[in-house]
């Protein structure tokens, strides 16, 4: 692939990163941000660098036609990102947020729709898996978008990607977290730990230096505090 995609799945924002491996593009190979093309209010769509990792579920009845478009998607009855939170904050019983911290979730029926949990009859829902699929199908579109633009090699599709987890994750809500991956069309995809995810960021940012402040049995502690699970 030309490209390695890195997907921080994250409970209240979702980030992207990325390499080329075209020197001529990227020279150096340098990580780069990866801006995301959302609503951020009604009939206005921005590039900003998280995806609020929220959903808002309309009726089609509180908002004007075209407000949650985005260029590769017309007439939609929801929306995730900026707008999401924002419109949401105003109708809480239609809004999905925290979804990850539910695929964690034990005492949940993580396949079944269950949110918002403070939606009411006839109020539409969708399952913690369906939700992760929004956002993840969202970056993929928004990827193919700016960056393909037609051209095959730069899909989303064609690329690697790779997306992390909680280390708390169990077994049940890694393979939960892949399946979401597989609604949204991933296909190229390995599943990284998010404190070793950091732990490779800080080697990658000691200019090969990292050698000389860590000597073979020393034990390194990764604090990572997120906005729904802590991992040590």
């Amino acid at each position: 692939s030309r490209f390695v995609i890195g997907i921080d799945l994250g409970t209240t924002n979702s980030c992207v990163s990325f390499v080329d491996f075209d020197e001529e593009k990227n020279p150096g190979l340098s990580i780069r941000h990866f801006s995301i093309l959302q609503a951020t209010s009604n009939g206005v769509v921005e590039a900003k660098p998280p995806l609020p990792s929220f959903c808002y579920l309309s009726d089609g009845m509180q908002i004007s036609k075209g407000s949650f478009d985005l260029p590769w998607a017309k007439g939609r009855d929801f929306v995730t990102g900026v707008y999401a939170r924002e419109h949401g904050g105003k109708i809480p019983s239609r809004l999905i947020q925290s979804a990850k911290s539910w695929l964690c979730n034990q005492s949940a029926s993580r396949k079944e729709r269950i949110l918002p949990c403070s939606a009411g009859d006839g109020v539409t829902r969708l399952s913690p898996v369906e939700a992760t699929a929004y956002y993840l199908k969202h970056i993929k579109d928004a990827w193919n978008h700016l960056m393909a633009k037609g051209s095959f090699d730069c899909e989303f599709e064609q690329q690697e990607i790779v997306l992390t987890v909680p280390a708390s994750f169990d077994e049940v809500a890694r393979s939960l977290t892949v399946e979401a991956a597989k609604l949204a069309g991933f296909v190229n995809m390995t599943l990284l730990e998010e404190p070793q995810a950091a732990f490779y960021h800080w080697i990658a940012t000691q200019n090969n230096h990292s050698h000389k402040i860590l000597k073979p049995g020393d034990q390194v502690v990764v604090c990572d505090v997120g906005g729904g699970t802590c991992d040590f």
